[in-house]
């Protein structure tokens, strides 16, 4: 479906139209095909032993600091539904390697096999109302900083995928709390909301998948680390801001948010440029 002309001549869209017009943009996505990448390049940043000492002192600081309020979460999950505090699930890491992945729980117990897939989207009914706030403000990612300081994941990387939907081969930087894909596509289960559960895997393959690896390689081949600074600080900030309210994008072809993803404006109206691709050495 293309988009109207006025549409194009516009700088941004609202707030409110957000998820409608990502999903178009998605859909008339003609350049990104079902493709698997077999090899991505890192900074000399992202394998470096300074970014793995600033991972593990944050995520002790963290642990530290939110030990209290992680255990006050864990009980009135527990309390407040069926089933266990914490949600573990295997994950990809470096070099191709799972392990386990922890998270607050923040959806019916079983969730994962009722409707067949491991995606949700916004209002989806697995989704209990402890987990909605914990899902909106972050919280639930919490435990994850566990996995930081067993050196499974770092502060700032891809989101790590679940097998069936890796993205990467042989990755050879670890997944993180928070990426440059994670920061484009933080209304992702908004923009989903709209497709049909039986082509939601399918749907996110073909056109949410190969972007979201693109960004991520693009973000991880060329990190700095104030870039990934700069990516915590916006994601920091995104968690407390109303994506409805302080949410943009701009009326730009799919291409550029392959190839130029500051195309992308941060939830604080400023442009990505300066966490995705211009923050580093050799940016285009």
């Amino acid at each position: 479906m293309l988009l109207s002309s006025q549409a194009l001549e516009s700088n941004t869209v609202s707030a409110s139209a957000t998820s409608r017009a990502a999903t178009l943009l998605l859909h008339q996505n003609k350049v990104v095909q079902e493709e698997r990448f077999e090899s991505s390049t890192a900074s000399r940043w992202c394998l470096s032993r300074s970014k793995r000492r600033i991972d593990l002192m944050i995520a002790l600081l963290v642990l530290g600091a939110f030990s209290l309020p992680m255990l006050a979460i864990g009980m009135c999950v527990r309390m407040s539904s069926k089933g266990p505090s914490l949600f573990v699930q295997w994950r990809v890491g470096r070099g191709g390697r799972l392990f386990r992945i922890y998270k607050f729980r923040s959806m019916t117990v079983c969730a994962d096999g009722q409707r067949g897939s491991g995606l949700t989207k916004d209002g989806d009914s697995r989704i209990t109302r402890l987990g909605y706030w914990l899902r909106k403000f972050k919280l639930d990612e919490l435990p994850q900083f566990y996995n930081v300081l067993r050196g499974e994941m770092s502060l700032v990387g891809p989101r790590p995928k679940l097998p069936q939907y890796e993205a990467v081969t042989k990755m050879p930087y670890r997944p993180g709390i928070t990426g440059a894909a994670t920061l484009v596509f933080r209304c992702e289960e908004e923009m989903l909301s709209d497709v049909e559960p039986s082509h939601l895997d399918a749907y996110y393959n073909r056109h949410i998948r190969p972007l979201k690896a693109r960004i991520d390689a693009r973000y991880m081949s060329r990190a700095t680390l104030w870039s990934d600074a700069g990516l915590i600080a916006a994601t920091f900030f995104s968690c407390f801001m109303s994506n409805r309210s302080h949410t943009s994008l701009r009326s730009a072809p799919p291409r550029a948010w392959v190839e130029s993803p500051q195309a992308v404006v941060t939830p604080l109206g400023m442009s990505a440029k300066p966490y995705v691709s211009g923050a580093y050495p050799g940016a285009d």
